[in-house]
C-alpha cells in the first residue's frame, strides 16, 4: 500500500509540470497548468508529458549563496561584477611589481651589512694565562669557558685564542707536534668542543691561531721525512751540506729569525733542513702540492669543529727562493762569517716570495666553502709584522681576488714614545694605503710585545682605549689591557723560553686573593704582577673612574652608535701633544668630536679655530675623567691634562667630509648614508 502511494505521489509531481528546481524558483510557487485544455475529459494513464525547463530571468532574481555554477557564470559576466574584479586584479598585479621593484631597489642601494668581525671588538687570549680550572697553575680551555660572562660584559663580539695545539714548550707552543690535537695542558678535544658551543650560545665568535709555515721536529711528518718515507720525503726543505767533526757548512748564508744559520744538519738523513725559526721548528716545503693539501685539510678539520675563523701567522715565510742565493748584507763591509743576527741581512729570498699570496688565497678558498651558510662567514686574518705598509696591504688581496679580511695592524705596538705626531702617522699610514672598500683594524698589544701600560705609561691607557673605539674599523684588545695590566719581571724561569718574551704573558688578575684569582693552586706557571691587589677586575668593577669602567662605556658606545661603526673619519689636527678628529655619517646630524692628549704635559685647544661654525659649547659624551662626563666645555679653550681624552657630541648639518677644506683629510671604509624617514642605510649618497 505504501509503495502504491509513493507511485501516485510521483506521478502527481510529474503532472504538476515536472519543473526542475534550479535554485531560482520554488516548485510550490509554480501554478499548475493544463497542457491540453481540450483533452481535459480524456484520460491517458500510460503517458506523462514533461515540458522543457524555462530559462531563469536573471534580472528579476538576486544572487544568493549556493547558486549552481552555470548560473554563477552568467552573473559573473555582468559589468557591475566584472569591472570591480578586473580592477582588483590589476591593482594586485601592479602592487606585486611595485613591491618587487622596491625590494630590488633597496638591495641595490643598500651597503653591505657589517659582518660579525666588523661589528665589535676582538679579545685576544693567551690561554695558559687566562684562568686555571684544574689547579695545576696553568690556564686552560675550561677556565676560558668559566669567564665567558665577563667577556660578554665587555661587549666583546669575538674571542681570539692563541695556539693550544699539542706541542713542545719551544717558542710558546708554535712547535706543533699534532695540528689536530689539544695539548693536554689545556684540556681535551671534548673541552674544546664544549667551549665552542658555549661561545656560540653567548652569541660570540671564535678565531684561533694557526702557523702553517713549520711544525715541530717531533711531528710524524718530519720523522717520516728524515727517513725518506714515501710521500713525506719532500715535505720539508732538505739540501746537501758539509758536516765534518761536528761543524756544519750550510748551503748559503740564510739566517734564522733567532740568529745564526737557518740550516741544521740531521744525523739520520745526512742532509741539512731549513728552519726560519728554532731548529726544533723545521719549515714545511710549500712548493710541494701535497703539503698544501695537508694544510687545507687541517683548516677543514677545525672549521668542522665550529671555529669561525683563523689568524694565519708567519705567512710571509711560506716560500723561499728556489736557487738558494745568498742574501745581501746590510753592511757590505762586514766580514761574512760574523753575520749572525737576522737584522744584518736583507731577506729578499726568504720572505714574501712570488706565489706566497697564491697559497694564502687558496686557504681563503678553502674557508669560503664553509662560509655559504647565512651568518656563518669564516674570518681570515693574516699576521704581517715587520712588513712595510705597502707589503702589508697586499694581504687584503686584489680587487676581484679575496685574500685576508684584514692583515693585523700592529703598528701601535711599535710606538715607544707617544705623541700626537706618532699616533697621527700610524692612523694616516694605514688609512691612506688601505685599498678602497677594505676594513681597518687597530691593536695596541699582544703576546709578543710589551704591554701597553709598560710601553707607553699607565696615564695613557685610557686615552689609547678611547682612540681604538672611536677610530673606524675593528678594535682588538689583548687580555688584561682593559684593566691596565703591566709587564712582569721574570727571573729563574725553569722552562726553555727567552725570558724577554714572557713579560706580557703573566696570569690574568681577577681579584686580590692569592695568585690574583687566576688559580687555586699554590703556584702559577708565571708569577703574577705585584700590583694585582689594586689592578684587578673585581676592584675596578666598583670604581667609576677605573680603566675597566671606561672600557665598558667605550665598547657600548661603539656598539650603539651608527656614526662610529659606519661613519666618516676626518683628522683635523695633530701636534706634539694632541690628536683631534671627527666621526660623522651622511643623514645623521649627530657628530662626535674626539680630542686626545698624548703629550708630556697639559695642553689648551681652540677648536673654533679649526672648525669655524662650531658651537661655543659642546657636551662631553665620554671622558677619561669620569667626573667630566655629561658636562659642557668651551670650544674656544679646552684644557686637557696629560693622557686625557674627550668624546664631544654636537649637531652639524654641513659635515666636514663634504667641505673642500677638509676633504683630503677624511676617510671612510664602507660608505653609507642614513635615511631617517625609512630608517635604512643606503650607499647612493
Amino acid at each position: 500500500m505504501d509503495e502504491d502511494k509513493g507511485k501516485r505521489d510521483s506521478i502527481q509531481m510529474s503532472l504538476k509540470g515536472c519543473r526542475t528546481n534550479n535554485g531560482f524558483v520554488q516548485n510550490e510557487d509554480i501554478p499548475e497548468q493544463d497542457p491540453d485544455p481540450g483533452s481535459r475529459d480524456t484520460p491517458q494513464p500510460n503517458a506523462v508529458s514533461i515540458p522543457a525547463p524555462e530559462e531563469p530571468h536573471l534580472k528579476a532574481v538576486r544572487p544568493y549563496a549556493g547558486m549552481p555554477k552555470e548560473v554563477l557564470f552568467q552573473f559573473s559576466g555582468q559589468a557591475r561584477y566584472r569591472v570591480p574584479r578586473e580592477i582588483l586584479f590589476w591593482l594586485t598585479v601592479v602592487s606585486v611589481f611595485l613591491l618587487i621593484g622596491a625590494t630590488i631597489a633597496i638591495i641595490v642601494i643598500s651597503p653591505k651589512c657589517l659582518d660579525w668581525w666588523q661589528a665589535g671588538p676582538i679579545y685576544q687570549i693567551y690561554p695558559r694565562s687566562f684562568k686555571d680550572s684544574d689547579m695545576d697553575g696553568n690556564g686552560d680551555l675550561k677556565g676560558i669557558q668559566e669567564k665567558l660572562d665577563y667577556i660578554t660584559a665587555l661587549n666583546i663580539k669575538t674571542l681570539w685564542i692563541t695556539s693550544f695545539y699539542k706541542s713542545s714548550l719551544k717558542d710558546f707552543r708554535y712547535a706543533v707536534e699534532d695540528f689536530k690535537e689539544i695539548d693536554p695542558i689545556f684540556g681535551t678535544m671534548k673541552d674544546f668542543e664544549n667551549l665552542v658551543a658555549a661561545i656560540h650560545d653567548k652569541g660570540l665568535k671564535l678565531i684561533i691561531d694557526f702557523i702553517p709555515n713549520h711544525t715541530s721536529d717531533k711531528h710524524p711528518w718530519f720523522q717520516s721525512s728524515r727517513t725518506r718515507s714515501g710521500k713525506y720525503t719532500d715535505y720539508y726543505i732538505w739540501h746537501n751540506c758539509t758536516h765534518v767533526n761536528g761543524v756544519t757548512t750550510p748551503p748559503n748564508n740564510w739566517l734564522s729569525v733567532y740568529g745564526n744559520s737557518s740550516w741544521h744538519f740531521d744525523d739520520v738523513r745526512k742532509q741539512c733542513y731549513f728552519h726560519q725559526f728554532l731548529k726544533e721548528q723545521p719549515d714545511l716545503n710549500f712548493r710541494n702540492p701535497a703539503v698544501q693539501e695537508e694544510i687545507k685539510e687541517i683548516i677543514t678539520f677545525w672549521l668542522s669543529k665550529g671555529v669561525d675563523g683563523f689568524s694565519f701567522d708567519a705567512v710571509k715565510f711560506l716560500l723561499e727562493a728556489k736557487d738558494l742565493r745568498n742574501e745581501i748584507q746590510v753592511n757590505t763591509s762586514q766580514i761574512p762569517d760574523t753575520v749572525t743576527r737576522y737584522s744584518e741581512l736583507y731577506h729578499d729570498f726568504t720572505t714574501t716570495q712570488v706565489g706566497m699570496h697564491d697559497i694564502v688565497r687558496d686557504f681563503r678558498q678553502t674557508m669560503n666553502q664553509y662560509s655559504r651558510e647565512p651568518g656563518r662567514y669564516r674570518f681570515m686574518g693574516a699576521e704581517a709584522s715587520a712588513e712595510s705598509i705597502e707589503r702589508t696591504m697586499m694581504y687584503y688581496g686584489l680587487p676581484f681576488i679575496q685574500e685576508a679580511d684584514f692583515p693585523f695592524n700592529k703598528y701601535f705596538t711599535t710606538i715607544g714614545t707617544l705623541s700626537g705626531h706618532t699616533v697621527y702617522e700610524v692612523i694616516t699610514s694605514w688609512m691612506e694605503n688601505m685599498p678602497e672598500g677594505k676594513w681597518p683594524n687597530w691593536m695596541t698589544g699582544g703576546p709578543e710585545t710589551p704591554r701597553l701600560t709598560s710601553r707607553v705609561g699607565s696615564e695613557y691607557v685610557n686615552a689609547m682605549h678611547m682612540l681604538l673605539f672611536t677610530l673606524p674599523g675593528t678594535p682588538i684588545t689583548y687580555y688584561g689591557e682593559e684593566i691596565g695590566m703591566g709587564d712582569i719581571s721574570v727571573t729563574n724561569f725553569n722552562e726553555s723560553y727567552d725570558s724577554t718574551t714572557l713579560v706580557s704573558k703573566s696570569p690574568m688578575q681577577w681579584d686580590n686573593s692569592s695568585n690574583a684569582g687566576f688559580t687555586e693552586a699554590n703556584h702559577t706557571w708565571l708569577p703574577t704582577n705585584s700590583d694585582y691587589h689594586t689592578v684587578n677586575v673585581d676592584v675596578q668593577k666598583t670604581q667609576p673612574s677605573s680603566a675597566l669602567r671606561l672600557y665598558q662605556d667605550l665598547s657600548l658606545l661603539h656598539a650603539t652608535e651608527l656614526v662610529l661603526s659606519r661613519g666618516w673619519f676626518c683628522l683635523l689636527r695633530d701636534d706634539s701633544h694632541s690628536v683631534v678628529y671627527t666621526r660623522e655619517l651622511d643623514g645623521i646630524d649627530k657628530v662626535f668630536l674626539v680630542v686626545l692628549n698624548f703629550g708630556e704635559s697639559s695642553t689648551m685647544l681652540n677648536l673654533q679655530g679649526i672648525i669655524s661654525d662650531l658651537p661655543p659649547e659642546l657636551r662631553i659624551r665620554l671622558s677619561t675623567n669620569s667626573a667630566s662626563k655629561g658636562s659642557a666645555v668651551d670650544t674656544r679653550a679646552i684644557s686637557l691634562e696629560k693622557g686625557e681624552g674627550l668624546v664631544l657630541e654636537h649637531s652639524m648639518k654641513a659635515h666636514l667630509h663634504q667641505q673642500a677644506a677638509f676633504r683630503d683629510r677624511c676617510f671612510v671604509s664602507s660608505r653609507a648614508c642614513y635615511s631617517s624617514a625609512l630608517d635604512i642605510l643606503y650607499s647612493s649618497c
